[in-house]
C-alpha cells in the first residue's frame, strides 16, 4: 500500500535545498558585482555604517575601494555570498571579512564613541563618520564613490547616494561587512569589562533582554544617554 499521512522531506532533499540556497546567494552576489561593473569605472568605492540604531556602543563607518581590473577570479570566488551584512549570518560575515580585506585595494574604518554621539547628535556623527571614512580611503579622481543612503554635503570626495546600497553594490556591501564585523567584535570584547548587559549577544541593539537589563541595573558607560528609547523611560539620566 502507498504511504499515508503527511509527507516529510527526505534526507536526500536537504542537500538539494542547500544547493538551491547557495545558488541564490551566488546569483545575488553576481548582481552586486554587475551593478558596480555597470558603472564603467575601474575603481569603485563604497561606504556604509553599522550601529546607527543601537542603544549602546560606537558607530562604525567603513569604506572599501575595489580595483575591478586587478580583482582576481579567486577573490570573486572568496566573496561568494557577499550581501548586505544585516542579511548575512554572523558566521558568514566572519568568513567574508578577511576576504574583503584581501580583495580590496584599500579599506578605511572610522569609529565614533557613545560620548561623541551624545555630544554631536546621532545624524551629524553618522554623516561625519561616513565622510571621514571616504576621505581617508583616498579613492582618487578616477573612482566612482558610492554611499549607502546618504548624501554627504561636507565630504570632499565626489560621491553619490545609493538607496539600499548594501543590497545593490558590491563595494557598499563589502563596507557594510567591514563595519558590522568591526563593531560586533568591539562590543563582544567590551562585554567582559561591562558584564550584565549581554553585549556579547545583542552587541548593543535594543532587544527585550537588553531593555530588561537596563531596567534592572541601569546603563553602562557604553550607553548613549541622548538616545530616545522607552528602555530609558524609568531612568534618571541627568548630566
Amino acid at each position: 500500500m502507498p504511504p499515508t499521512g503527511p509527507q516529510t522531506a527526505s534526507a536526500s532533499s536537504k542537500p538539494a535545498t542547500k544547493g538551491k540556497l547557495h545558488q541564490r546567494r551566488l546569483a545575488r552576489t553576481r548582481r552586486l558585482f554587475a551593478f558596480d561593473r555597470g558603472l564603467d569605472s575601474r575603481w569603485v568605492a563604497g561606504a556604509d555604517e553599522a550601529g546607527r540604531g543601537c542603544l549602546a556602543g560606537p558607530l562604525v563607518a567603513a569604506a572599501v575601494l575595489i580595483d575591478y581590473e586587478t580583482l582576481s577570479h579567486a577573490d570573486r570566488r572568496a566573496l561568494a555570498g557577499l550581501h548586505d551584512s544585516k542579511q548575512m549570518h554572523a558566521e558568514k560575515r566572519a568568513e567574508v571579512f578577511p576576504c574583503v580585506l584581501r580583495a580590496a585595494e584599500r579599506v578605511s574604518v572610522v569609529i565614533r564613541c557613545a560620548r561623541g554621539i551624545d555630544n554631536r547628535g546621532l545624524h551629524v556623527t553618522n554623516i561625519e563618520a561616513l565622510s571621514n571614512a571616504l576621505e581617508r580611503l583616498r579613492p582618487g579622481d578616477g573612482a566612482t564613490c558610492l554611499v549607502d543612503g546618504f548624501s554627504l554635503r561636507e565630504c570632499t570626495v565626489p560621491h553619490r547616494a545609493v538607496i539600499e546600497g548594501d543590497g545593490t553594490s558590491a563595494a557598499i556591501a563589502a563596507a557594510s561587512v567591514i563595519a558590522k564585523v568591526t563593531r560586533d567584535r568591539y562590543m563582544q570584547r567590551a562585554a567582559a569589562q561591562h558584564p550584565g548587559w549581554g553585549f556579547e549577544e545583542h552587541v548593543g541593539y535594543s532587544t527585550p533582554e537588553h531593555r530588561e537589563a537596563i531596567e534592572r541595573i541601569g546603563i553602562s558607560p557604553l550607553h548613549r544617554r541622548s538616545f530616545q528609547s522607552v528602555a530609558y523611560s524609568q531612568l534618571e539620566l541627568a548630566g
